[in-house]
């Protein structure tokens, strides 16, 4: 069940404890890479003002980027800042988010995203939590997957098996931390064919693209290769 306002809290929450590690780094901390191909720590700070704007768009009704030549040319642009610009850009940012998810809204409704995507406005703030939980994690600056909230993995393990249920490169999967348990791949009327068992942690960091899955138990077939998100 999504509570929107429950969500923007964590998203708050989150955002601080971002601001607040980030914070005690320094300018030459902001130019060295992350843990994204390609990308500085700038990019992805940069990255991440630019997305809640971005979805301040989505709950306001306009597209969420006038394209994406113009989303990665923004970025290219701010990820060289200093980081005292950069904690600047995400806390405004970060407070034009909470001002349009506390404006009276019919959450039921549906928003389009990136590429044509669509999902209702109630599902924006927990998106917006998934961005900087993850981008924390990518920073790479001491907050790792076993540092996120239960809740958050919880709920982005789910998200992400939904989002590869179906599809029709990846096998019928069980995927489960020995409590809970989540199905994803192409559907099977025989059941799973692979099941991938291991610690919540290091099972949402292979969802997420974020490990190679090397500390997981696969039985059934070799470890799924997943589509990139």
């Amino acid at each position: 069940m999504n509570d929107h306002v429950r969500d923007l809290a964590s998203v708050r929450d989150a955002t601080e404890r971002l601001l607040s590690a980030v914070a005690e780094r320094d300018n030459a901390d902001v130019t060295e890479p992350s843990r994204l191909p390609g990308w500085s720590r700038g990019h992805v700070l940069a990255h991440l003002a630019r997305n809640a704007d971005a979805l301040v768009n989505v709950l306001e009704g306009r597209p969420m980027y006038v394209s994406a030549d113009a989303r990665d040319a923004d970025i290219e642009r701010d990820a060289p800042r200093p980081l005292e610009a950069q904690l600047t850009d995400l806390r405004d940012s970060a407070a034009r988010f909470q001002e349009a998810g506390a404006a009276p809204a019919d959450w039921s409704r549906t928003v389009e995203l990136r590429n044509g995507v669509t999902d209702a406005a109630v599902r924006v703030p927990f998106r917006r939590w998934i961005e900087v939980e993850l981008h924390h994690v990518d920073l790479g600056i001491g907050y790792e997957l076993e540092d996120l909230p239960e809740e958050f993995t919880e709920r982005e393990t789910a998200f992400l098996a939904d989002r590869f249920a179906g599809h029709p490169g990846v096998p019928p999967t069980r995927v489960t931390d020995g409590t809970r348990a989540w199905s994803t791949g192409r559907r099977s009327e025989g059941g799973a064919e692979v099941t991938v068992t291991g610690p919540a942690p290091a099972l949402l960091g292979w969802l997420a693209g974020r490990r190679d899955g090397a500390a997981l138990l696969v039985e059934g077939g070799p470890l799924p290769v997943l589509p990139p998100l």
